[in-house]
Formats: structure tokens, sequence, C-alpha cells
């Protein structure tokens, strides 16, 4: 208040004094700039005007013939002088004037010199003035340019935050512990790593503890997942479970234009950390500045190289007495340079994998917190028709049940909104104005009619869960399966069946139309994808039998790609395409044969289609005759 009541006073006191103007530097290099351009203008237009004084050229060699020059002044090109009476031409008679002004001609006058000397002409010449001030703002104006946009980029850049001289300053974000943060409580479905990770959390807060015991923690951990399984959340849980610094920064962060710029910022980000130990280096998306040194063509000592030569020296650099952990993350581990994995370096992986059926429950119980939800919705039913989704896309699919049902104007998430949500999710946007012919709805129909009536019959196939022939961005028509429960070892009749009902589409269309159409492409895709599974990796071809002869690496860098060769003869290659294609053609005829044998069915189920668009597993097994699926099984 006290200084309110000065600022007033002070204002009171000399109402009429204006207030000063605050010129920064940008602003007086402006106003110099300003006056560099302008003043060279007006000066080079009021040397130019002559005023009436001014004749041509002709006429002063046709005066200085008529012996009428008195004397000339020679000053570069510029030619002033007198008269000895009024020219009988030009603009000087008019004025009374006897003075005169004129130019060489830019191709010169050889004759000129010899013709004041016959006529006796007094010549004056003056030296070219190079220190006027003319002159010297022409010579000042490319500094004062350059002045001016070095001093806009460096504004520019420090209000940024990303000032020039800063550029190779440590980028990473400080995080400390609040009452908001996240725990291990928030994060479900990867109890492994979460025990892992909580011996890290437990070693800073007491490390006398396993010092007692001679044992050292790890330097650096390494967690190894598909994307969107919950490792940054992880990350994010420790900087809240530790009482201890958290630097949290992206691979990419590392990067940049100038040479050594990375490397730089590495050395001052554990410089940092080394400073406020014990403490905690998160470095995201690791695979960025990781890879395999020397992998492109003709390898190379790059930029990110020189990062992560740094990296490496900073992580096997540490004392014995540093508590400083590093925590990584990548979803690309098979790319990642060998000496980063070593011994003393990340010598731990966690592997933060797909969550299960169980641990999807839990994952959508937490995300669901804060939503509401009807007492009939059953989330454990969401977690079993969604096999495959990672934490990330279960948070996605609540947040779009929310978006569906607030734009139906609900106060409520109900069952038929995460319905919704999961064939927006799956199979992409409703297409409203894409309108089919009778004959295609009847082929799309006849088409999904095969999917459903060989998952039906087949006795390894999974359930149906929901049959629709509404075009949506991804699909005309989609025959949804839902699993008894998550899987990880394929039996071969599993596997057959699968094929089977994948080209089951494909079956009935040739059966029930009398042709095949464009739809089945992505099941061919499929069916083709197992089947060379099954002879390459699996070991379950009849002629070539236990033998692995698919590649384990992604092809990532070209240089690899090109070096890379097949591992296999031609013979074998051409036993290889033999067997996919009879697994695939006895898939057909199975699918076929069944078909065939239950048309009815077929019918019955693509009429159904046709009529109501839509139908769900129950009302499949109704038109088939199949007893009802119980909730235990």
């Amino acid at each position: 208040m006290d200084n309110e009541r000065n600022d007033n006073y002070n204002n009171n006191s000399a109402p009429d004094k204006p207030p000063r103007m605050k010129l920064n530097l940008g602003t007086v290099l402006l106003i110099i700039l300003g006056v560099g351009i302008f003043v060279p203008m007006i000066a080079n237009m009021i040397s130019g005007s002559s005023g009436n004084n001014a004749i041509s050229y002709s006429t002063f060699k046709n005066e200085l013939r008529n012996s009428n020059v008195a004397m000339i002044t020679v000053q570069e090109e510029r030619i002033t002088g007198t008269f000895k009476r009024s020219p009988t031409t030009g603009l000087a008679s008019d004025t009374g004037s006897l003075s005169f002004i004129t130019y060489l001609p830019s191709y010169g006058d050889t004759e000129l010199s010899s013709l004041l000397e016959e006529q006796g002409v007094r010549v004056y010449t003056k030296p070219i003035n190079r220190n006027s001030l003319l002159a010297i703002i022409l010579n000042l104006l490319p500094f004062l340019l350059l002045l001016f946009i070095l001093y806009s980029f460096y504004r520019g850049s420090k209000n940024q935050g990303n000032s020039i001289f800063s550029v190779g300053q440590n980028k990473a974000k400080l995080y400390r512990k609040t009452t908001e943060s996240t725990t291990f409580a928030d994060v479900a479905g990867v109890e492994g790593a979460k025990e892992e990770l909580q011996e890290i959390v437990s070693f800073l807060k007491t490390p006398e503890l396993f010092q007692k015991m001679g044992a050292k923690t790890p330097r650096g951990v390494l967690l190894v997942g598909p994307p969107g399984t919950g490792k940054t959340l992880l990350a994010r849980a420790i900087a809240g479970e530790a009482d201890a610094p958290f630097y949290s920064i992206t691979g990419s962060d590392f990067m940049e234009l100038f040479v050594g710029v990375g490397a730089s910022r590495v050395r001052n980000l554990f410089r940092d950390a080394r400073k406020h130990t014990p403490s905690i280096i998160f470095i995201d998306e690791l695979d960025s500045i990781g890879r395999h040194r020397g992998a492109g063509l003709g390898g190379g000592h790059d930029e990110r190289e020189q990062t992560l030569n740094q990296l490496l020296s900073e992580l096997d650099g540490f004392e014995q007495n540093e508590s400083t952990i590093v925590v990584a993350a990548t979803n690309r581990p098979d790319i990642l340079d060998p000496a980063l994995l070593r011994p003393g370096r990340f010598d731990r992986q966690i592997t933060v994998d797909r969550p299960t059926v169980s641990e999807r429950t839990e994952i959508l119980k937490i995300h669901a917190r804060n939503k509401p939800f009807t007492p009939s919705v059953d989330l454990e039913q969401v977690a079993r028709a969604t096999p495959g989704f990672s934490g990330a896309d279960l948070e996605n699919l609540l947040n779009e049940s929310a978006l569906i049902a607030a734009r139906k104007k609900k106060s409520i998430i109900e069952q038929d909104d995460l319905d919704d949500a999961q064939d927006k999710i799956l199979l992409g946007l409703v297409r409203k104005s894409l309108v089919l012919t009778d004959e295609e709805r009847k082929t799309v129909a006849y088409h999904e009619a095969g999917h459903a009536v060989t998952a039906a019959f087949l006795p390894n196939a999974e359930p149906v869960h929901k049959v629709t022939i509404i075009p949506h961005d991804r699909s005309m028509g989609v025959t949804q399966q839902l699993p008894e429960g998550d899987k990880y070892l394929f039996n071969r009749e599993y596997i057959l069946d699968r094929i089977a009902v994948t080209l089951g589409g494909r079956a009935a269309e040739e059966l029930q139309m009398g042709t095949v159409t464009s739809g089945a492409e992505n099941d061919l895709k499929q069916a083709t994808k197992l089947a060379k599974k099954m002879v390459l990796d699996w070991g379950m071809s009849d002629k070539l039998g236990t033998i692995a002869l698919g590649s384990d690496r992604e092809h990532v860098f070209l240089g690899e790609e090109i070096a890379h060769r097949r591992e296999f003869s031609e013979e074998t290659a051409r036993d290889i395409d033999a067997e996919i294609r009879k697994i695939l053609k006895t898939a057909f005829e199975r699918a076929k044969n069944l078909l065939n044998e239950k048309k009815e069915s077929v019918v019955a189920v693509a009429d159904a289609l046709i009529e109501r668009e839509e139908l769900l597993g129950k009302d499949i097994r109704r038109i088939l005759g199949l007893p009802e699926e119980t909730k235990e099984e």
C-alpha cells in the first residue's frame, strides 16, 4: 500500500510533466537503421536536383566552342562553372544567372580536354570527398543491418527460453514430490515392474540398509515394452514415491543443429544431477540417441553418435559413493547399442508388457474413478472385449465413451456408449455418407455371415461377439470374436481353425454369390501371415518339420537391409511357398465344405444382417440354434 501511495503522489505532484519514453536497444537500432536508409535517399535527391542552373552536356560544348565559358570546376563526373555572357540556349538565360552545372556522359569525352585548352578556359579540380556524411552512412549501413538482424534473433530466442548463448545447457525438467504427484497406487497392471522399481526407491530413501549387506543398486534401469503400456507413467510414479530430485528429459532433446550440443547437454545433465544426490535421471525414448553405432550406409561419426558416446562415458563414470540412478524407456530395445546394455550401465531391463484380462480390469477401474458410469456397466466384460489393448488404449476408450455420452446429452455413461467407443477405436468412424447398392449389401452380408458361421461351428474358434455390415472407415463389415481369455501358447488346431474362419468370408461369397470380390483383401493378408508364421517360425509344416527359417531381426537401417541375406536355398524357398499354399488351400476347403453343409444357417444370418445391419453374439447363437452362452463360459 505504501508503494501505491508513493506512486500516486509522484504522479500527482507533476501532472504537466510528460512520461519519459523508454528506449531499449532494439528501438535505438531501428531508429539508426531508418536514418541510415532515408538520409542517403534524401541526400541523393538534394544532390541530384540542381535547380534552374542545369544544362545539357551538348549545350555546354556548344557554348565552349563559342568561347562563352569562363571557368569550370570538375569533381568526378560533375562539372560546374560560369559563362562569360548569357548563352543563347539553355536554362541559365531564363534566370539571368551565368553559373551552370552539367555532368560528363558515362562513355566519357576524349576531346573535352583539348577543347578546353584551345578556348583558354580556366579549369579547377576537386578531389573525391570520401569522408562525407553520406559516404559514412552508406559504409555503415550493412553493419547496422547485420547488427539489427542479430539482435532480433537474440531477442526472439531469449523470449522462447532458448537463448543462443545457452544452447548447450541442461534442458531436463526437474520434478520434486508434491501432494498431487503420481504414485505406484495410480499404476495398475505392472506389478512385477513396480516391485523392481520399488527397490530403487527404497535404496534412495534408505541406502544404509543395502550398504550393510554389501549390495549395490543398479546404476541404470531400462523400461522396455510396446507403446502405451505405462513406461512413462512408471517414471512419474518413481518421481512421486522417491523423496529425491527427478530429472526428466526426452532423447530427442539432446539433439540440436549445432555440432557438440548433444554431448554438452549430457554432461550438464549429469553434472546437475550429481549436485543433488541422491537423484534420478529419466530419459524417455532412449532409442532416438542410443541406436547401434555405425549402422547406416558408410557409418560415420555424426552428432547422434557423439551424444551416445558421452552418455556411455557418464553412465560408466559414476563413483562408488554416488547415488544417481538413470531410468530410461524405449519400445525398440532391438536397435540399442550393445554398449548401453552391458553391466555397469543399463544392467537391468524391466519388461512392461501389454496387460492381461485382470490387469485390464484394474486399469479400467483406475481410469473410471472420475467418470459417472451406470451400475450396469461391466468393466470385466469390457476388459475381455479388448485383448491387446494397452493402458493408453483403455484410457482412450473410456474417454471416448464419456465424449459420446456427453454428445448425446446424457448425465451418465452407459454400456452402449462403451460399445460405440470401442467400435470407433477399432473400426473407425461410421461412414454415413456411403450408400451401398442392394447387391453390395447382400455381398457384404454373406461375407460376414461366412465368418460368423465358421466361427460358431469350428471347435477351436473363438466365440462371435458381434457382426455388423455398417460401413466404417477401415471396413465395409466386421465380425468380432471375443476370446475366452488371454492366450500365450497357440496349438496347431487353433491356428488352422483361425485361418479357416478368416477365409470363411471368401468361401461364402463363392458359394452364395457365385463370384469373389475385393472385400477379402485384409482376410487374405491375415491368413497368409499366419500360414507363413506356421512354416517359418513355429515349425508346424509337415514337409519342412521342426525348423525355424524366419528372421528375428527387423530391418531398421538401410545398411543392414542391404547386407541381409537369405539363410536358405532356392529349393527350400520353393518348399516354403508350397507349404504355405497347402495350408491356405486346406483351410479354404474346410471353410467351404462347412458353409456348404450349413447353407441354411448362412442364409438365415445374412438375411438377419440385411434387415438389422448388426447382430450380437447371442443373436447369432439363437439363429443357429446353439445354446445360450452362460457367464461362467
